[in-house]
């Protein structure tokens, strides 16, 4: 498993009965996994919950606050700062088991200052200030406009250096096809796609149709001598072995390189871990870590 183990301001409390008890910095919220089909461990913990989140029949759901909560507020990841809130679709803006690929991604570009990056619906830009952190110049594709700008505030937030963040609120695939009519190269990719979603011109993204074709086009974006691909996957029953192979073929012959593909978890601190998603990386032979 790639465990996100190394958080100080967020932590999952407990996990049971289609929901996780989670800690963002001091404010504690309650949200549904469909995954979670253990009962609770620790279920006193749960009446501390400042905000849960309940589902409706109808679809969507909405929450419900014990006290009053600022609009938004800051968490920390070793040097790096996220802006997080409630949103009406049960997310907070930040997917906090991505730190053990922010980890081993920064590992990579601190090797390589100037490394340029390519960050793939790239939402609030987790990765992005991560990667400029450490010297790569990264950019940073979305399609929701709001999300790119909620990734600019988190930008300013850290203080990443403005001249290693290019924003762009465009299509995925249509961003990827002009780069490579421009000849454009990168030294790493990163994928985080969502199961289904449109971009801004309507364009419709559905994960297993999509994903392999966008997965081919991208690795002919790697330069001679590249770093990594990464591609993430939360969709429910797709395995990291399927991430893994999207990459052994999409990867490009020229290319000599190994992948390591697992589950995504964090830790529970009232026991066990919760599985949140997969992950299948590629890095090129001779890239230090």
């Amino acid at each position: 498993m790639f465990a996100a183990d190394a958080w100080r301001d967020f932590e999952v409390l407990d996990a049971g009965d289609g929901m996780k008890l989670e800690r963002w910095g001091d404010v504690l919220l309650a949200r549904p996994d469909p995954q979670v089909i253990w009962p609770k461990a620790a279920p006193e913990a749960w009446k501390e919950a400042d905000g849960i989140y309940t589902r409706s029949a109808e679809g969507g759901g909405s929450w419900a606050f014990r006290r009053p909560l600022p609009e938004r507020w800051s968490v920390a990841y070793r040097d790096l700062k996220f802006y997080v809130r409630p949103t009406g679709f049960k997310h907070t803006g930040l997917f906090p088991e991505q730190a053990v690929n922010w980890d081993w991604m920064r590992s990579l570009v601190g090797h390589q200052p100037g490394a340029r990056v390519l960050n793939l619906f790239a939402y609030t830009g987790g990765a992005t200030v991560a990667l400029a952190m450490s010297g790569a110049k990264v950019t940073h594709v979305d399609a929701a406009r709001g999300m790119v700008a909620w990734a600019k505030e988190n930008r300013l937030l850290t203080g990443a250096p403005e001249d290693r963040c290019r924003f762009i609120t465009e299509d995925a695939k249509a961003f990827v096809q002009r780069e490579l009519r421009r000849g454009s190269r990168y030294d790493g990719i990163l994928m985080d796609p969502p199961s289904f979603g449109r971009g801004p011109g309507g364009e419709v993204w559905k994960l297993e149709d999509e994903l392999y074709p966008l997965a081919e086009l991208c690795a002919k974006l790697l330069d001679d001598d590249p770093l990594f691909f990464l591609i993430n996957g939360y969709t429910t029953g797709f395995q990291p072995a399927v991430l893994g192979n999207i990459l052994s073929r999409a990867i490009p012959d020229r290319l000599s390189g190994s992948i390591s593909a697992q589950e995504l978890c964090l830790p529970v601190s009232s026991g066990g871990v919760l599985p949140a998603g997969a992950s299948a990386r590629w890095q090129a032979k001779g890239a230090k870590n």
